[in-house]
């Protein structure tokens, strides 16, 4: 009798992969109170945008040069598509920081919230339009329950819920770029920081220049506008290493844990939570969890598909 060939299952994650995939989210649902701060000392989102991308240039190079991506962060710049998407990249993401961080320090927490939560649902539709790829039933509810969420934020508002929408938008746009970017992660981050970084540079200085600004007026507004700038690099990149390691349905699941709070943020300060704000929130946290238990049903099919054919 022939020996029965040993059946090799997928590798599970290593636990330090679950670690900085969870950091990365919590550092981002934290991150609306380190701008709430630096709001708190006058400062703009212009110019808390300015310093966030400027400071976060030392802490990406750092990362390049870790991961021995130096010769491809150069070769860039030689390569005019990609430098061109990456700029495209830069101004998307640019809009996205700076209507969040205008957001939550005009009492529009709740609306990040939202804009968050419907960012992955946004994104299954872009992907359908735009890539072809294919939308089961699953998808198609969760889609439709979106949909009607926003609808009910728009009534309770009583106008289209433009930061969530904006927010949604700019970051599903940012997305898409990065999907046809021939550069690694740690490599465009690094580019993208740059070419908002040194613009963001020269704008601070004219504000300095003018009397205008508020990183000079002291250590703690100085202080704080350089930790934006690491607390904008840090969580990008412990993100971009733990979805390269993590099941997609492990990624899927933890994408909702910055909204969530956030959500309990903008409720705890106070932001006023009508029954038709709420019904609004419950339509898109249960579009969320039928995504969510898509991407883990997606999860389980892979290996049954594979365990024949190994």
């Amino acid at each position: 009798m022939a020996p029965t060939p040993p059946v090799h299952t997928p590798p599970s994650p290593p636990p330090i992969a679950f670690a900085a995939g969870l950091m990365a989210y919590l550092i981002w649902g934290f991150i609306p109170l380190v701008f709430q701060v630096i709001g708190g000392y006058g400062v703009g989102p212009w110019e808390t945008l300015a310093h966030r991308t400027f400071w976060a240039i030392p802490v990406a190079g750092l990362f390049v040069w870790m991961a021995g991506q130096g010769d491809q962060a150069l070769a860039v710049f030689r390569k005019p598509r990609v430098l061109g998407l990456l700029a495209l990249s830069s101004l998307l993401i640019a809009a996205n920081w700076v209507v969040f961080i205008w957001a939550v320090n005009n009492e529009r927490v709740l609306q990040t919230s939202l804009g968050y939560f419907i960012n992955p649902l946004l994104n299954m539709a872009a992907g359908a339009l735009l890539f072809r790829e294919r939308i089961d039933r699953t998808a198609q509810i969760a889609i439709a329950l979106a949909v009607v969420g926003v609808a009910l934020q728009a009534l309770a508002l009583g106008r289209l819920p433009w930061v969530s929408l904006t927010l949604a938008a700019s970051f599903c746009g940012y997305g898409i770029v990065r999907k046809r970017v021939a550069a690694d992660a740690q490599t465009g981050l690094f580019i993208e920081c740059l070419l908002l970084g040194i613009p963001g540079a020269v704008f601070a200085i004219w504000l300095a220049q003018a009397g205008a600004d508020h990183f000079t007026q002291g250590v703690a507004p100085a202080a704080w506008l350089i930790f934006s700038g690491l607390a904008t690099a840090i969580p990008l990149v412990l993100f971009a290493w733990a979805a390269r390691r993590l099941p997609l349905s492990a990624m899927g699941f933890m994408q909702f844990l910055a909204p969530s709070m956030t959500f309990v943020m903008g409720v705890l300060q106070g932001e006023a939570l009508t029954p038709l704000n709420m019904a609004s929130f419950v339509f898109i946290w249960i579009g969320a969890g039928v995504f969510a238990y898509g991407l883990w049903r997606a999860s389980r099919r892979v290996p049954a598909a594979v365990a024949p054919v190994v």
